[in-house]
C-alpha cells in the first residue's frame, strides 16, 4: 500500500507560491500600469460635526492630491485613523476613493490589513473588485511567528493580481519582518517585494533599506520610506524609490521634492525639505495639526477627529501660520 503524502505548514507555503507564479496572466497582472515611485500620500479621513465619515470630503481629497501632482494615494493606513474605522466604513471608503481616483494620474494603493489572515482576505477580495494599482498590508497583529506572516502574505499574494506592499511596522510585537524574510517572499511571489519601510526608527529603517536594495531588481522591487519622510532627503541620495507617508496637507510640496530629486537639484531639495520639516516637526507639539491644515487648505470642512477634540489656542495658531508662511512659496494648489 502506498504511503500517504504528508505536507507540513512550510510545504503549504511553497505550494501557494508555485500556484501563484504559475497562474495564467500572473506576470502581466503583477506589473503595475503606473510607476510605484515618488511621493505617495496616505489620505487623512475627514469627519462631519457628528464624527461620521464625510465621504464627500474624502472624494475632495482625492481631487486635491491629483492637482498637487503626487505620484500615489493610499487609504486606509494608520495615518487614516485605521484603528477608529469600522469594517463597513473601510469597505465604503475604498469604494468612494476607487471611484474618485478612476482616470486620475496618481497610482491608487488600497490598504487591506487586518489582525489575522481570514479578516485580511475579506478586504483583499473587495480591493481586487475595485482594481487599484496596488494593495498594502500591515502585518497581522495576532501573529506569533514568521510562519504566521508567511501564511498571511502568501494568501494575499495569491488573491491579489497586482503589486503587494508590506508595511514593516505595526504588526505583532512578537515578530520582526526581517530582511531575509522579505527577500525570501519576494523571490517566491513576483507581486511581492514592494516595501513601506519603517521598522523601529529612521536610522534602523535606512540600514534595512540599504540591505534590501542589494536585492533590487529581483526579489525587491520598490523601496519607499515613511516616518513622515523625516529621512527622505537622505533616502533620495541613497537611491530609494520615494516615500509613503501621512502628509496629504502638503501633497504638492512632497510631489515637488520628488521632481527636484529626479532633476538632480540637490540644493533645491534641501531648501524645500527644510521648510517642510518645520511643519512636520510641529505635529509633535500641536495635537491635531493635520486636521487644522486639511481645513486650512480648503480640503475638509471641519477639524473634527476621532482621535480627540482638538482646540487650537491663539499661540498654537500663530506658530502654525508662522511656519506655514515659509512653505507657501512652494505650494502648487
Amino acid at each position: 500500500m502506498a504511503c500517504p503524502v504528508r505536507f507540513t505548514r512550510r510545504d503549504s507555503f511553497g505550494l501557494l507560491a508555485s500556484a501563484a507564479l504559475a497562474s495564467p496572466g500572473r506576470t502581466e497582472a503583477a506589473l503595475a500600469e503606473k510607476p510605484l515611485r515618488g511621493a505617495f500620500m496616505i489620505l487623512a479621513t475627514p469627519y462631519t460635526a457628528s464624527k461620521a465619515i464625510d465621504y464627500s470630503d474624502l472624494e475632495a481629497e482625492v481631487e486635491f492630491l491629483d492637482r498637487c501632482g503626487v505620484q500615489g494615494m493610499v487609504w486606509p493606513q494608520n495615518a487614516s485613523d485605521l484603528g477608529y474605522l469600522s469594517k463597513h466604513e473601510r469597505m465604503r471608503g475604498m469604494e468612494v476613493i476607487a471611484k474618485a481616483a478612476k482616470g486620475r494620474k496618481p497610482a491608487l494603493v488600497l490598504g487591506v490589513q487586518a489582525e489575522d489572515t481570514p479578516s485580511m482576505l475579506e478586504f483583499a477580495r473587495r480591493a481586487e473588485d475595485l482594481e487599484p494599482d496596488a494593495v498594502i498590508a500591515i502585518p497581522p497583529t495576532r501573529a506569533q511567528s514568521l510562519d504566521d506572516y508567511r501564511e498571511y502574505y502568501s494568501e494575499l499574494c495569491t488573491v491579489a493580481r497586482r503589486p503587494v506592499f508590506i508595511q514593516t511596522a505595526g504588526g505583532s510585537p512578537k515578530v520582526e519582518p526581517t530582511v531575509e524574510f522579505i527577500v525570501e517572499m519576494g523571490g517566491k511571489f513576483e507581486n511581492f517585494g514592494y516595501l513601506k519601510e519603517e521598522y523601529r526608527s529612521v536610522a534602523t529603517a535606512i540600514e534595512r533599506m540599504k540591505a534590501m536594495a542589494k536585492h533590487r531588481p529581483g526579489a525587491i522591487k520598490i523601496i519607499l520610506g515613511a516616518f513622515r519622510a523625516r529621512g527622505w532627503s537622505y533616502e533620495m541620495r541613497l537611491g530609494m524609490d520615494g516615500t509613503l507617508t501621512g502628509g496629504p496637507m502638503y501633497g504638492d510640496v512632497y510631489a515637488q521634492l520628488w521632481d527636484l530629486h529626479l532633476a538632480g537639484k540637490r540644493d533645491e531639495v534641501r531648501e524645500v525639505y527644510s521648510k517642510l520639516l518645520l511643519m512636520t516637526n510641529l505635529e509633535q507639539a500641536i495635537p491635531g495639526l493635520r486636521s487644522y491644515m486639511m481645513k486650512r487648505r480648503g480640503v475638509f470642512k471641519t477639524t473634527v477627529s476621532r482621535r480627540g477634540d482638538y482646540v487650537y489656542s491663539r499661540d498654537a495658531v500663530a506658530e502654525i501660520e508662522h511656519n506655514f508662511a515659509a512653505l507657501k512659496p512652494y505650494l502648487r494648489v
